[in-house]
C-alpha cells in the first residue's frame, strides 16, 4: 500500500539536508541523465512583468521511481516555491515540499558541482557579483569544493555590499572584502561567480584572469544577461546544466551559437562531464559553467529530502484524498 503523502516545510528541509549533502546528491543523480535513466522536462516560464516571471520545471528518475514538478513565481524580488513529487509506479502523490531553501541549495550545489569539475585546483580567491538571496549560498558552494581564503564582492549599492561582506565573514569565516568596482572584484581572481538580475551585459572577456573559472548563474530568462559574447572565445571548456534550457532561454548562448547544431556540440552538459569524469583541460585559458535551473537537479535534492523525512518521521500528513465527481448543475 502506498504511504500517505506528506507536506515538508521549509524548516524540515533545512534540518534534513545541508549544502555538502546537496552536492553529493547531484553527483549521484545527474550522471543518470547521461545514461538515459533520468530526464528533465523543458523549463517553461511566463513573463508577468518587465522583470517578473512565473516558472515550471520537472524531472523523473526511473531508478527511484519518482518524478516531480517545481513551480514558482518571482515578482519584484519576492517568490514562493513548491515541489510536488509523484510515484512513477502508480501515479500517486508522494509529497509536497516547500522549496525556497531547496531551490537556493540546488542553485548553489549546481555551482559546487561545476566548480569542482572545472575550476583550477588550489584556487582560493573568489570574486562575486551580486548580493541577493542566492549570493551567500553561492559562496558556500564554491567554498565546499575549493576552500576559500578571500572573497571580493561587488554590487551597485555600497551599503548593501558592505553588509553582505560582513555577513559572509560571520557566516563562513572567510575574509570578505566589499570593493568599489566590478574590476576590483574579478581582477586576478581564479574563481568568479555572477548572480544578478541584470538586463545588460557587464562582464567582458578582458576582465577575466588567464586560468580562471566563471560561473554564470543569474540570467535565467531571456530578458537578463550578464556577460559579453567575447567570453566564449576564451573558454576552453563550456558546460551547462541543460542544453535545451540554455538554447531556449539564455540570451548570451543564443546570440553566440544561434541555430547551428554543430556549434552547440562544443557545449557539454554537466551530466556528461560527471559521467565521463571530465576535468579542467591542462593550460585552459578560462572555463565557463552556465546553469539555468533544471528539473532533474531540484528533483535530486527533493528525493533526498523525501527519503530523509520518511526515515526520521518528519513532515506533516496530508489529508486523505477522496475523489468525487464534479458538480455539473
Amino acid at each position: 500500500m502506498t504511504a500517505s503523502p506528506i507536506w515538508i516545510t521549509e524548516a524540515d528541509v533545512v534540518r534534513l539536508i545541508n549544502l555538502p549533502d546537496a552536492i553529493n546528491a547531484l553527483e549521484r543523480t545527474l550522471p543518470l541523465e547521461a545514461r538515459d535513466h533520468a530526464a528533465s522536462m523543458p523549463k517553461t516560464h511566463l513573463m508577468v512583468g518587465s522583470n517578473d516571471a512565473m516558472h515550471a520545471i520537472g524531472g523523473a528518475v526511473s531508478a527511484e521511481g519518482i518524478c516531480g514538478f517545481k513551480t514558482w513565481i518571482n515578482v519584484q524580488g519576492k517568490s514562493e516555491t513548491t515541489m510536488t513529487l509523484f510515484s512513477l509506479r502508480d501515479g500517486t502523490c508522494l509529497g509536497v515540499i516547500e522549496a525556497t531553501a531547496l531551490g537556493q541549495m540546488r542553485t548553489a550545489s549546481v555551482t559546487g558541482v561545476g566548480t569542482k569539475r572545472l575550476a583550477p585546483k588550489g584556487a582560493d580567491t573568489m570574486g562575486i557579483i551580486g548580493t541577493g538571496k542566492q549570493a551567500l549560498p553561492q559562496i558556500a558552494a564554491v567554498h565546499a569544493v575549493r576552500p576559500l581564503k578571500e572573497v571580493r564582492v561587488f554590487s551597485r549599492n555600497p551599503e548593501t555590499r558592505q553588509s553582505f561582506a560582513e555577513r559572509v565573514t560571520a557566516s563562513l569565516g572567510i575574509q570578505t572584502l566589499s570593493v568599489n568596482t566590478l574590476g576590483e572584484a574579478v581582477k586576478d581572481s581564479p574563481l568568479v561567480t555572477l548572480i544578478t538580475n541584470s538586463t545588460e551585459a557587464f562582464l567582458t572577456s578582458d576582465m577575466l584572469a588567464k586560468g580562471s573559472h566563471l560561473n554564470a548563474m543569474g540570467a535565467i530568462v531571456p530578458s537578463r544577461v550578464e556577460f559579453t559574447d567575447d567570453v566564449f572565445d576564451r573558454a576552453d571548456l563550456i558546460s551547462v546544466d541543460s542544453i535545451q534550457s540554455v538554447r531556449d532561454l539564455s540570451t548570451e548562448f543564443r546570440a553566440h551559437y544561434g541555430e547551428d547544431d554543430n556549434a552547440w556540440k562544443d557545449v557539454h552538459t554537466i551530466a556528461s562531464v560527471i559521467s565521463e569524469n571530465k576535468t579542467r583541460p591542462d593550460g585552459a585559458d578560462i572555463t565557463l559553467f552556465k546553469a539555468m535551473g533544471m528539473g532533474l537537479s531540484d528533483l535530486a535534492l527533493a528525493i533526498d529530502v523525501l527519503n530523509r523525512a520518511r526515515a526520521e518521521n518528519r513532515g506533516h500528513k496530508v489529508p486523505e484524498r477522496v475523489k468525487l465527481p464534479p458538480q455539473l448543475i
